[in-house]
């Protein structure tokens, strides 16, 4: 079996293998990548994701590397990229707020951008340590430097400071509501 083959079976077995949320995850930031380096439709997108990029199997044993995600919660997906787009100025004004005062946010890579808008799209329905652990092992995926570093710290600099807003908010019908838009979860 030649290397070729055998990257191509540990990454098909990989595929396979994949948790349906964190699949979702990856498509997600993919797409907020997409939508803002082509300025593309968010909806054109995310149709785009569901017909070509993401499915239950790998019929023709493409790979993660050529932008295909297999098994993917596709419900999930899809209200993370609407959650992170519809929001998006409210939400890169908070990240902005987290980053140190020297930095840019149109500075930092336009990957990381969209892990931040993704993980900022689900505050408030997951567990912050999930989310946190969940989208510095994404970055992991992207980055062998510092990056996943960043994603973590900026990641727990925003929910601490998201946090803290929603506490000093008025409580309705016995809830503080930490989003716009609800996301649909099964989580």
């Amino acid at each position: 079996m030649t290397d070729k083959h055998q990257v191509q079976k540990h990454h098909k077995k990989q595929n396979s293998c994949q948790r349906p949320r964190t699949a979702a995850r990856v498509a997600a930031v993919q797409a907020l990548f997409q939508i803002e380096q082509n300025n593309d439709d968010e909806e054109r997108v995310i149709q785009q994701f569901l017909e070509y990029r993401l499915g239950d199997t790998d019929p023709h044993n493409a790979l993660y590397e050529e932008g295909h995600v297999f098994g993917a919660d596709k419900a999930l997906f899809q209200n993370i990229v609407r959650q992170a787009t519809h929001n998006k100025e409210d939400f890169l004004k908070e990240i902005r707020r987290s980053l140190p005062k020297t930095w840019s946010l149109e500075r930092i890579d336009p990957v990381l951008r969209a892990i931040f808008l993704a993980a900022r799209g689900e505050w408030g329905f997951v567990a912050v340590p999930v989310l946190i652990n969940e989208y510095v092992d994404i970055a992991h995926g992207f980055f062998s430097g510092t990056e996943p570093q960043l994603v973590n710290g900026l990641l727990d600099a925003l929910f601490n400071s998201l946090s803290r807003q929603n506490q000093s908010k008025p409580m309705i019908n016995g809830t503080r509501e930490p989003q716009k838009t609800p996301l649909k979860t099964t989580e």
